[in-house]
This record gives structure tokens, sequence and C-alpha cells, in this order.
């Protein structure tokens, strides 16, 4: 294994680490397949086209991170997540009301796919100009609607308990407008999040 390969190879052992852990007895088996379809497709892609294209290793901790916290809320089913109860552990209280750890990962989607988005577009188009920071941004706008649109497909195919946890809306009739409109903060703020990563490595963007 070549040096360059030991941190990307540590993170997928770390992840393959935690999936497993959260696979174990899931509070609803049957929503954590539904959920975990993304990373069964995601994953194998990212190991298979490791070579053809490289991220960086920033790009790399991102993808990471969202893939953790996805998978906290496939074990749990993201309306069930009990972020409240984590945090009165160590002394912190939190608001009653709806669990709004769905909206908190639409939003890291958004910022936490960005680098890598942008790594995609710069390797295989290389959009010039102000679409180099437009085209990445509308595709992952473009891709949280598609999302909503599977959510709802699967919903109506499975529906009854499994596809009232697997949409998530907790009653809500906007909710998928919400997920995506924090999706696309998301993208807006990964744009910030990569040019001043940029401007710390190099001085300037370029």
């Amino acid at each position: 294994m070549k040096p360059s390969d030991r941190y990307p190879a540590a993170l997928l052992s770390a992840f393959a680490v935690v999936w497993t852990a959260l696979a174990i007895h899931p509070w609803y088996r049957q929503d954590w397949l539904l959920e975990n379809v993304l990373v069964f497709i995601a994953v194998p892609l990212l190991v298979t086209t490791y070579r053809s294209l490289r991220f960086s290793n920033f790009a790399y901790s991102c993808l990471f991170a969202f893939f953790v916290l996805h998978e906290i809320g496939a074990h749990y089913t993201y309306s069930e997540v009990p972020w409240r109860e984590w945090l009165a552990t160590i002394g912190f209280g939190a608001p009653g009301g709806r669990n709004h750890y769905d909206r908190f990962v639409h939003f890291s989607y958004g910022l936490l796919m960005f680098p890598a988005v942008w790594e995609l577009f710069a390797a295989r188009s290389n959009p010039q100009r102000i679409w180099r920071y437009v085209m990445p941004v509308l595709f992952l706008m473009g891709h949280s609607v598609i999302y909503e649109l599977v959510e709802w497909l699967a919903a109506e195919v499975f529906g009854g308990d499994l596809g009232v946890a697997y949409l998530g809306t907790q009653g809500d009739v906007w909710d998928a407008q919400k997920d995506m409109a924090l999706a696309s903060l998301g993208a807006a703020s990964g744009l910030l999040l990569v040019l001043v990563s940029r401007r710390s490595t190099y001085g300037h963007e370029t």
C-alpha cells in the first residue's frame, strides 16, 4: 500500500467498524435496509473508482463524517435518534418538540458532500468562471430533489409503518421542501468551506 493510500484506507476501515456496530439490532430492520441502499451503492462505487478518481483526504474525511451521520439515522430511524438524551448525559438541555436530526443531516449532506463534488467537477468537466462555483451547488440541489422523490416513491410502494418511518415527515406537510432548502444551504456553505480551505492551503483561490 502506498503511503498516500493509508488515510483513505483507515477511513474505510473505521467506517466498516461503525457500520457493523450500527447494523446490530437496529430499531427497525426494514427501514435500516432501505436507508442503507445509499451506502450499498456509494461506498463500493468510491472503492472501485478510487484509482481513476482519487479525492483529497479532506473530501474523504467529509464523506466519512456524512456516512457516519447517515448510519446513526439508519440505526434509530431519523425521526427517533435520541440526540436530546445524549446531550442531557453531558449536562446540556435540548428543546422538545420535533426531532430535527433529519434536518441536520440534510444540511450536512450539502455541506459534507460538497468537497468531493467540487473535485469531481474539476476532474471530469472543469467548468470555467462562475460555472465553476454554480455547477457543484446545482448538482447537490438536484440530488436533494431526487432523494425526496425517491423517499416519496418508497413510501408509496411500501406504505404502512415502514413507509412512514422511511419518509420521516413527522406530520410536517412542508418537510420535503424544508429538507431540500437545508441541503441547498449546506451546499452553499460547502462552497464557502472549500474556498476557505483552498485559501488557507494556497494563500489564494486558484
